[in-house]
């Protein structure tokens, strides 16, 4: 446990000038895609540039691949106001779609996280029906999470969740575990089929205090106040089973083991490389280049990992 350790310093602005990365996902080809509020996805090279690749439209936020080698969007579209669908862009064609735009007769309009399963379910969490997102860390439960079949039907798996987040499936697809960003914890789900879940339980202890009141994340309060908020983002596995989650308020990582104690990764309270971090994503031949997205920040961070992460599906030989 006390391996899992790095500093600011071990980290590597790529990618610089790109808009709103909040996450990246890393091909089994080495190929590393990052959101960019101005277009699909944006590919990184290995110098560090980037190319946009694409159309423009709403907020890309959460990433996954399946499979073939396409990536799958949560477009956060209520950032700018508009609707907030899960998407797939196909890298090698440039074919660019929407696969739900609504559930239950409703416009989605804040899908966050997809993660796809072995069985070919796309899990994907949506934050609020806020009209915007920062009045949805009050701590209404509107979010839930749904899911879509491989025969195209979509079922609402799990609601009642407060602002629901990052999601990650364990490597047996038992759970599925979903960050609360507005009760600053984790939940973990049991997958008891394509589709369902089962009740709900904490998963760790809640990460930190909240601020009461309305809550600006343009003007948070000074760090001696901010680096403690538990607003959880994204989340994801290493291969020792630690689930490593993102606290953007408080420019902090921090990794729940599977006892459930807590180790802080890495923090950086000044946020002055480690700038609101969201997502963490392994990849590289031996999954232990870490990229790590961010909300604010115009660029992409990397580091060599202390461990390697957990093969996702698109991973897995």
């Amino acid at each position: 446990m006390g391996l899992l350790s790095l500093s600011p310093a071990d980290f590597t602005p790529i990618a610089v000038g790109i808009d709103r990365p909040e996450d990246v996902v890393v091909a089994p080809t080495g190929r590393v895609f990052a959101s960019d509020h101005q277009c699909s996805v944006a590919e990184i090279h290995g110098d560090g540039s980037f190319t946009r690749l694409g159309p423009k439209g709403g907020a890309p936020n959460g990433l996954a691949m399946d499979g073939q080698g396409r990536i799958l969007i949560a477009n956060f579209g209520i950032y700018d106001g508009e609707p907030g669908p899960l998407q797939r862009f196909d890298p090698g064609t440039g074919h660019h779609e929407t696969l739900v735009a609504e559930v239950e007769g409703r416009t989605l309009s804040s899908s966050n996280y997809p993660v796809v399963a072995a069985d070919g379910t796309i899990w994907c969490t949506h934050s609020t029906w806020a009209e915007t997102w920062p009045q949805a860390l009050d701590g209404r439960d509107d979010g839930f999470v749904f899911a879509l079949l491989p025969d195209g039907q979509v079922k609402v798996a799990a609601r009642g969740l407060r602002f629901a987040n990052g999601c990650a499936l364990d490597s047996g697809d038992r759970y599925l575990y979903v960050n609360q960003t507005s009760a600053a914890n984790v939940l973990r789900f049991p997958v008891e089929g394509p589709g369902e879940l089962g009740p709900a339980e904490p998963f760790g202890p809640a990460l930190g205090p909240l601020l009461s009141g309305p809550v600006d994340p343009a003007h948070l309060p000074p760090p001696d106040i901010s680096q403690h908020l538990g607003y959880t983002d994204g989340n994801g596995f290493d291969a020792e089973g630690n689930l490593w989650v993102t606290l953007p308020a408080a420019n902090k990582i921090v990794a729940i083991h599977p006892d459930q104690s807590v180790t802080t990764v890495v923090h950086d309270p000044e946020g002055k490389v480690l700038n609101h971090p969201t997502n963490i994503t392994w990849g590289g031949p031996d999954l232990r280049d870490l990229y790590v997205g961010s909300i604010r920040a115009h660029y992409v961070l990397k580091a060599r990992s202390p461990v390697p992460g957990m093969a996702k599906l698109h991973q897995r030989g």
